[in-house]
C-alpha cells in the first residue's frame, strides 16, 4: 500500500473509473476541507439554517431548466437530499462490497460539490475490516468477526452518516420516519446495484446478492428490504428488477415518466420500458 493511501484509496479509485461523475478525494491530516465555489458541508446542511435554505436553489433550476415547469418545494427538497444521499451511501458501500472495509465518516468529514459531481473526505473516524485484511494491522482499523458483522457495520455506518441529513430535510419534504427511512434504504441498494453494473455482468449479480443480505428487511431503521425480483420480461426472460421502498415525487414534474423501481410502477410499465430501451 503506497505511503499516500489509505484503507479506502482503491476502492474510490475504482468507484471514479467507473462512475465518471463522482470522484472522491481524501483529505490529508492538516488539509483543509474545500470551501466556496460549488462546495457544501455535510455539517453545514445537517445544521440546517442558510446552509440548508441554498442548497434546494441548485434542484430548483434544474427543473425548471429542464422541464419548463417549477417543482413544489418538497419535491426540490427530496431531490436536493437524493442527489447527496446516493453519492454519499457509495463513499461506504462501494469499499464495503469491493475490499470488505467499512469507513465512519459522520456529517463533520464529508463536503460536497454536486456541480463537478465531487466529494472530499476527512480520515475515517475507523475502518472496519474481517481478519486477514492487510488493513487490519493499521491505525484506526476495527476487526470485527465475520460478514454479518461487517454487514452490521455498513448498516451502523450509513444510518449515522444519514439520519442527520434525514433530520434537517425531513421537514422540507414533508415526510418522516418510515418513509425518511425509505429513502435511506433505496439510496443504499439503488447506488451500489447501479455502481456494481458499470463493473460488469458478474459484478452486478454479485451486488444483488450482497444486497439481499445486507438488507433483509427487518433492519431498523431501515425500511423495507432490498427488494430485488425478476419478473418475466415479454420474451420470457428474466427482467432484473427491485421493488423501491419510496417514491423520490418526479411523477410531479412528469406524471408520465416514473424511475423503473418506483413503487407506483406496476410490472406491465416496468416490461414496456425495459422493452423501449433495448430497442433504442
Amino acid at each position: 500500500m503506497p505511503a499516500a493511501a489509505t484503507p479506502l484509496t482503491a476502492a474510490y479509485d475504482r468507484l471514479a473509473a467507473a462512475l465518471t461523475g463522482l470522484t472522491v478525494t481524501e483529505l490529508s491530516p492538516d488539509e483543509e476541507a474545500p470551501a466556496g465555489a460549488g462546495w457544501t458541508a455535510a455539517a453545514g446542511l445537517a445544521a440546517g439554517g442558510a446552509e440548508l435554505d441554498a442548497f434546494p436553489a441548485w434542484d430548483a433550476a434544474q427543473v425548471v431548466g429542464d422541464h419548463g415547469r417549477p417543482a413544489r418545494p418538497d419535491v426540490v427538497a427530496s431531490f436536493g437530499l437524493h442527489r447527496y444521499a446516493w453519492a454519499a451511501c457509495l463513499l461506504i458501500t462501494v469499499p464495503w462490497f469491493l475490499y470488505r472495509r467499512v469507513p465512519r465518516l459522520p456529517v463533520t468529514h464529508v463536503s460536497y460539490d454536486r456541480t463537478a459531481g465531487r466529494m472530499a473526505l476527512r480520515r475515517p473516524v475507523s475502518v472496519a475490516c474481517l481478519p486477514g485484511d492487510p488493513a487490519a494491522a493499521l491505525p484506526g482499523t476495527v476487526v470485527v468477526a465475520d460478514g454479518e458483522a461487517l454487514r452490521a457495520e455498513v448498516r451502523a455506518a450509513v444510518a449515522e452518516r444519514l439520519e442527520p441529513l434525514l433530520a434537517a430535510f425531513g421537514p422540507r419534504m414533508r415526510r418522516r420516519g418510515r418513509a425518511l427511512w425509505g429513502m435511506a434504504t433505496d439510496e443504499v441498494a439503488e447506488g451500489l446495484w447501479y455502481v456494481a453494473r458499470l463493473l460488469g455482468e458478474r459484478e452486478a449479480a454479485r451486488a444483488v446478492r450482497e444486497l439481499e443480505l445486507l438488507l433483509p428487511g427487518a433492519t431498523l431503521p431501515y425500511a423495507g428490504s432490498a427488494g430485488f425480483r425478476t419478473p418475466a420480461g415479454p420474451d420470457g426472460a428474466p427482467l432484473h428488477t427491485r421493488n423501491g421502498a419510496s417514491c423520490c415525487m418526479f411523477y410531479t414534474v412528469r406524471p408520465e415518466d416514473t424511475c423503473a423501481t418506483c413503487p407506483r410502477t406496476c410490472d406491465r410499465e416496468r416490461i414496456a420500458n425495459a422493452t423501449r430501451s433495448a430497442a433504442g
